[in-house]
């Protein structure tokens, strides 16, 4: 089954900005937040607490899941495009944030991901491959969201 071209960034973050990062499996060297498509008949919001518990092992139903009301578009890089429809060339990202009372303990799944680090979120949006990850930090560490 093909992938929806709509997905949810989910950056997990404390009061103090500290934020989880999450190197990926298929891409050793990557880090970003937690990420994922949407599934047919989810909200938004499910999906974003559907993938914190795939990808983490947190509920993000216990702690404060916000929309951030961003929207990004960006072309899908080649080498994940033939998890999406034929002629699907451009994905929708909507970002959410989930704050934590302290970094918490990610529990991975190894076939998605490597690592995990907890870091000032400046340092986080460095580290992060994708833009949107990374603009979607600055946010943060902006007061905006």
């Amino acid at each position: 089954m093909s992938k929806i071209p709509i997905s949810v960034l989910v950056v997990i973050h404390t009061a103090d900005l500290q934020v989880l990062l999450l190197e990926r499996a298929d891409a050793p060297g990557f880090w970003q937040s937690v990420t994922g498509s949407q599934e047919a008949g989810e909200t938004l919001r499910e999906t974003a607490i559907r993938e914190v518990r795939e990808e983490t092992g947190l509920d993000a139903g216990q702690y404060t899941l916000a929309d951030w009301n961003l929207e990004n578009q960006f072309e899908i890089y080649e080498r994940w495009r033939h998890r999406y429809a034929p002629g699907i060339t451009h994905n929708t990202e909507h970002v959410f944030g989930l704050l934590l009372p302290e970094p918490l303990p990610a529990t991975l799944s190894p076939r998605e991901h490597l690592n995990q680090r907890w870091l000032p979120w400046r340092e986080a949006a460095e580290k992060c491959f994708s833009w949107s990850n990374a603009e979607a930090i600055r946010k943060l560490g902006g007061g905006i969201a």
